[in-house]
C-alpha cells in the first residue's frame, strides 16, 4: 500500500520515509514514529493501517542521519543497537524530523503523532513542542518531560505488566498531565507490535480504537 520518499531535514540532508495515502480525501495526517528498531514491518504496517483508517501516515526513517536502512531485531544484539542509535541521535533532533515529516504531508489536513517506546517519548515531544496531537505507546523516557507545558492534547497508552514503567510512573503522567488521557493494559512492553511475543491481542484492539476516536476527534473533527 505504501511506499519509500525522501523527506527534507533541517539543512541540506534528507532522510528516508514510508508514506502510505488514504484513498480519496484525507481525514488528516499522523506521523508514525518508530521504537528503537527503525523503520521495521511493523511500523509500515502501522502506517498501512493508518491509512486504510482513511489518514495519510508517514514513518521517517530517523537513522539516517546515522546510517541508512536500518532495521534491527527483536534480539538482544538488535535492542543494544537501537539504544546505542537512539542515544547518537537524540530526542531534539528527532523532534525536527517530527516536524518535517509533518510538513511532507501538510496537505492531508492537520497532523498528529503516534509513537512507540522511544516513539511514545517523540510523540509527547511533538505535543508539547511542536502542538501536534500525539498519541504515545508506552514511552519509557516520558517522565522528565512531564512538567513541560503542553500545547496540544496527548493520549497515553501503557501496559499494566510493563517492567520499564511501573506503576508509579504512569501515576506520574495522571498527576502532571490530569486533562489528558491515560489508559492502562493488562499487558507487557510493545504489547502492540504484532508477530512478536509481547503482543497482546485484546489490549492492542482497545487501544487501537482509542487511537483512532482521538484523531477521528483532533485532526477529523469527527
Amino acid at each position: 500500500m505504501g511506499q519509500s520518499i525522501n523527506i527534507p531535514t533541517r539543512g541540506t540532508q534528507c532522510i528516508g520515509g514510508y508514506l502510505a495515502k488514504a484513498e480519496g480525501k484525507a481525514r488528516g495526517g499522523v506521523v508514525v514514529i518508530q521504537e528503537i528498531f527503525g523503520v521495521t514491518p511493523h511500523i509500515r504496517s502501522v502506517a498501512d493501517r493508518f491509512a486504510a483508517a482513511g489518514y495519510t501516515a508517514i514513518a521517517p526513517a530517523f537513522f539516517d542521519h546515522l546510517e541508512s536502512g536500518v532495521e534491527l531485531g527483536y534480539d538482544e544484539a538488535g535492542m543494544a543497537r537501537g539504544k546505542a542509535l537512539v542515544t547518537e541521535l537524540g530526542l531534539d533532533r528527532a523532534v525536527e524530523d517530527v516536524a518535517s515529516a509533518a510538513e511532507a504531508i501538510a496537505s492531508a489536513g492537520r497532523i498528529g503523532t503516534v509513537g512507540y517506546c522511544w516513539g511514545g517519548t517523540v510523540a509527547l515531544l511533538s505535543a508539547l513542542r511542536l502542538g501536534l496531537p500525539s498519541v504515545s505507546y508506552y514511552g519509557a523516557r516520558n517522565v522528565p518531560f512531564l512538567a513541560e507545558k503542553p500545547r496540544a492534547p496527548v493520549m497515553f497508552h501503557f501496559g499494566e505488566h510493563d517492567p520499564s514503567i511501573p506503576p508509579e510512573a504512569v501515576a506520574k503522567h495522571r498527576e502532571l498531565l490530569p486533562q489528558m488521557e491515560v489508559h492502562t493494559y493488562p499487558a507487557g512492553h510493545a504489547f502492540n507490535r504484532d508477530g512478536d511475543p509481547h503482543y497482546h491481542e485484546a489490549s492492542a484492539r482497545l487501544a487501537w480504537q482509542r487511537t483512532l476516536a482521538f484523531f477521528g476527534r483532533e485532526l477529523a473533527g469527527a
